[in-house]
């Protein structure tokens, strides 16, 4: 049996939440007002006919540039549009003790958040599809790396 599939979900009250400094000033900005209007309409209204609409007009009203979804791909896009694997291996590489901690914990919840988001924009399936793929392509680019030594070159250098 799943473990995860018996554990019951635990309710944590909304002013026990742990939250990133910087996601509590993003809140806090005239960028995510339309947002927080729509989730404060939703939780003022428990009654199922309850009108949304001056709120969804208000997020519909938005440009593109303006959505919160944007700013996460946009975001994406800039933090890898000169990706390259050697420059991640010569910092994993040369990383202090305490700052390659740092980055495990920057890094350790990004897998999962990056997933909810896929699932909550493409649906659940898709986002299976796209990482399945994205891992088997992952694969595919880390076994022709290596076996062009790329990966062995790094490594040996380091170890000088």
């Amino acid at each position: 049996m799943d473990e995860r599939k018996s554990d019951p979900i635990e309710h944590v009250p909304i002013g026990d939440l742990k939250i990133e400094p910087e996601a509590e000033e993003l809140l806090e900005s005239a960028a995510m007002r339309p947002y927080m209007n729509l989730a404060i309409a939703m939780m003022q209204g428990q009654d199922p006919g309850q009108d949304l609409g001056p709120a969804i007009e208000e997020l519909a009203a938005l440009p593109i540039e303006k959505r919160y979804t944007w700013r996460i791909a946009s975001a994406l896009k800039w933090a890898f549009a000169d990706f390259d694997t050697i420059n991640v291996e010569a910092d994993r590489q040369t990383l202090s003790p305490e700052d390659r901690h740092r980055l495990i914990e920057l890094l350790t919840h990004r897998p999962l958040q990056f997933c909810l988001f896929l699932s909550s924009f493409f649906g659940q399936k898709q986002m299976e599809l796209m990482m399945v793929s994205a891992i088997r392509n992952a694969r595919a680019v880390a076994a022709q790396s290596e076996g062009l030594g790329s990966a062995w070159h790094w490594s040996a250098a380091f170890r000088n």
